[in-house]
């Protein structure tokens, strides 16, 4: 029998199946291992067609899909990133107001009579303040005669552009004498 190369099945992987050639699903003379229908070629020496061989890597689809996905990811955690640090910034102007308010009330009207009115200033070019003292009773007006007077003191601090600034608001309870016929006393 002429087995030529060809009808065998053997060399580059597009010769033809052995039943387009006539052939019957065996090899041959003495030889009858059948042919396997899950080949990647027809040759003497077959090997099994495989999906994990044929899948070697990622689609260029998938590896867009991931690049993409990554993209979206990365510009979500940037903006939380940047949205963190504005609040940390938002959170360090509110403690440094506090604590220059802190500063003024508790060093307001030390050694000198409390007078109900209203005072403004600045603790820098960029922080200003106003603060207003009234008198204060809990139950209602403040009964005359009394020896000691409590005061509210409401302190605004005040910072960015004047057409829109930030600001903050404090209040404190202050002890004093009463103003009686504008005759000041000293707080003791």
């Amino acid at each position: 029998m002429n087995a030529g190369n060809r009808e065998w099945g053997m060399g580059n992987g597009g010769s033809r199946s052995p039943e387009a050639s006539g052939l019957s699903a065996t090899h041959g003379q003495g030889n009858d291992v059948p042919i396997s229908d899950k080949t990647s070629s027809y040759s003497l020496f077959p090997i099994p067609y495989s999906r994990a061989a044929r899948q070697g890597g990622f689609s260029l689809l998938e590896v867009i899909a991931a690049i993409m996905l990554l993209a979206i990811a990365f510009t979500a955690l940037m903006k939380v990133a940047g949205a963190s640090i504005g609040l940390s910034h938002n959170a360090a102007e509110y403690s440094e107001v506090a604590m220059r308010a802190r500063s003024l009330l508790d060093g307001a009207f030390v050694g000198e009579p409390v007078m109900p009115g209203s005072r403004s200033g600045r603790f820098n070019p960029r922080y200003r303040w106003q603060l207003d003292v009234t008198p204060w009773s809990p139950g209602g007006p403040a009964t005359p005669g009394e020896p000691l007077q409590l005061y509210q003191l409401d302190l605004t601090v005040a910072w960015g552009s004047p057409a829109h600034p930030r600001t903050a608001h404090f209040r404190a309870l202050r002890l004093g004498t009463p103003d009686l016929a504008g005759n000041v006393q000293a707080a003791r």
